[in-house]
């Protein structure tokens, strides 16, 4: 499956990303798939659900002591909070209305966004939609982590802080290693969260905010659903880009563990992903995966031959369309 990579530096590479080749290759042998190419409408109920759940857990621990508004928030608003930040991934793929409803999807993402506390899902768009079509381009993929980060979260203690405070290293990393301008888009994003943000300060108070606030933050933070983070393209075996995970945190994040499948066919909805592997199984079976992103963060964390640094890098072409 190949060796353990240690480095104090990113991995450079001058050859394409595989999951283009390996898509038309699949497509030659299967083109059943491009069947499964299609919307999901199913996940605009299942969103409009977990966002009643959410309003309806902000009454709930409304008239809480602080500690518990604390613990529900880790233990369970975290959860529905983690899982509509994949829900606004499925989402900026077009699944919800399809790609001829593009602005139903943008609107939809900005009404999925409300739970999270934290103007997002626009800007997600712009920057996720450079991730697949650059994957690890320098200056591009803002999923890569900076040179600091890399330099500076390299023992345990410090990778642990890094990934408490990943939601921020997420938030701020753009601003520093590919700025765009602000779109009408986002900041009619930003307006209707601040202002859902008030109305949930008036009608609930102080304690249904921060506990919408904080199940943001610590659901992306030390949490296992953020497993995925590192799982998805930090290279632990060296030569191995990409990696999926077939545990059942799959059932509250659609599909995203299935992430060699999901660039590949980044149009296939993740409900149907699980179908791609099935149907192509030879291509997916002996890839290295995880089944557990608790064991992910914790080898993370205590191995030392792992860091932020351990990502593949690729130097622009210079014929990049970015959003």
């Amino acid at each position: 499956m190949g060796s353990r990579v240690s480095r104090e530096e990113f991995e450079w590479v001058y050859t394409d990303e595989p999951h283009t080749a390996r898509r038309k290759e699949i497509l030659a042998k299967y083109p059943e798939i491009k069947s499964l190419m299609k919307p999901d409408p199913n996940l605009i109920w299942i969103i409009a659900v977990m966002l009643l759940v959410q309003l309806a857990s902000f009454y709930l621990v409304k008239d809480l002591d602080w500690k518990w508004v604390i613990f529900w928030s880790y233990v369970f608003g975290s959860c529905i909070n983690h899982s509509m930040t994949l829900a606004i991934h499925e989402i900026s793929h077009n699944f919800p209305f399809g790609h001829h409803k593009a602005m139903w999807n943008r609107w939809f993402g900005i009404f999925a966004n409300l739970s999270l506390g934290v103007p997002y899902s626009v800007s997600f768009k712009r920057y996720h939609m450079d991730h697949h079509r650059y994957l690890g381009a320098d200056g591009i993929d803002v999923d890569i982590p900076t040179d600091f980060e890399g330099w500076f979260f390299c023992t345990a203690f410090r990778k642990l802080i890094w990934v408490i405070l990943q939601p921020l290293f997420y938030a701020f990393r753009p601003l520093f290693i590919n700025p765009k301008p602000v779109t009408y888009l986002e900041i009619i994003n930003t307006v209707i969260q601040i202002t859902f943000d008030i109305i949930i300060y008036y009608v609930f108070g102080v304690k249904s905010l921060v506990y919408m606030l904080a199940a943001t933050l610590l659901g992306l933070g030390l949490h296992p659903i953020s497993g995925h983070f590192i799982a998805e393209h930090y290279m632990f075996l060296k030569g191995h880009e990409t990696y999926s995970y077939y545990g059942p945190l799959n059932l509250l994040t659609f599909n995203v563990g299935y992430h060699n499948e999901h660039h590949d066919f980044p149009n296939v909805p993740g409900k149907n992903l699980p179908l791609v592997r099935k149907i192509a199984a030879e291509y997916y079976d002996d890839l290295p995966h995880y089944n557990s992103w608790i064991k992910v963060l914790y080898d993370f964390v205590t191995d030392d031959t792992i860091s932020p640094y351990s990502r593949i890098k690729r130097p622009p072409k210079g014929k990049e369309v970015l959003e």
